[in-house]
């Protein structure tokens, strides 16, 4: 079904994503004195619900008629493909946000709580970013190892594939393909799996260290 759109419709997201725009200009200096050092994905996901609840508010304040909140998302659907996203990449993409946008009891997450609460130049991005600091799960050192590790894996694995599959077909030529194949498979293998146990292992030593303490009871 096409989507149609008045002009007040049209001039109302216009208005919030303006506002968003002034609002995030106000917030990402302070955010970047701070030197997070985040994984992109978790980045750009926090700023976008962050955003979500800016424009929230700017609905309600409009007197959007309707769920103000779905005008939200509407709002940073249309930011996202003004930014050079295609349409269907930027509906995959607030679908995404929406199901991230509330926890496990139905109330929203704290990026878009506090968007919804955001003024220029207030640091409530900067403090939403505080909570996340020390969280390893979306930490940039976490991130790298899992980029290094899949080079590894398929760059290591095809390589000792291929020359594993050589080696067979140059000493044993007689082999046939199907044993050659699995030649290959295996040698591959021999470098995946030992490279994804190893990043399990890190990646559990990590959980492990940023874990909160168990809390004493009396």
């Amino acid at each position: 079904m096409t989507e149609v759109k008045t002009d007040s419709e049209a001039n109302t997201i216009d208005i919030c994503v303006h506002h968003a725009r002034e609002i995030l200009a106000s917030q990402l200096p302070q955010v970047k004195a701070q030197g997070y050092d985040f994984a992109p994905l978790f980045r750009q996901m926090t700023i976008q619900l962050y955003l979500v609840g800016v424009m929230w508010r700017c609905s309600e304040r409009l007197g959007v008629a309707g769920d103000t909140r779905d005008h939200a998302f509407e709002a940073m659907e249309s930011m996202l493909i003004a930014d050079g996203m295609k349409k269907k990449e930027a509906q995959q993409r607030i679908l995404f946000l929406r199901n991230m946008s509330r926890v496990e009891d139905g109330t929203d997450t704290l990026a878009v709580s506090t968007g919804y609460e955001a003024v220029p130049n207030d640091e409530s991005m900067t403090r939403l970013f505080d909570e996340y600091r020390n969280e390893a799960r979306v930490s940039g050192s976490l991130w790298r190892l899992f980029e290094r590790g899949k080079k590894i894996m398929f760059i290591g694995g095809a390589v000792a594939a291929f020359v594993t599959i050589w080696a067979v077909t140059i000493f044993l030529p007689k082999t046939e393909g199907i044993d050659i194949l699995a030649a290959g498979l295996l040698a591959a293998a021999l470098v995946v799996v030992p490279t994804f146990l190893i990043g399990l292992l890190i990646y559990r030593t990590k959980m492990k260290k940023s874990a909160p303490p168990p809390s004493s009871q009396s």
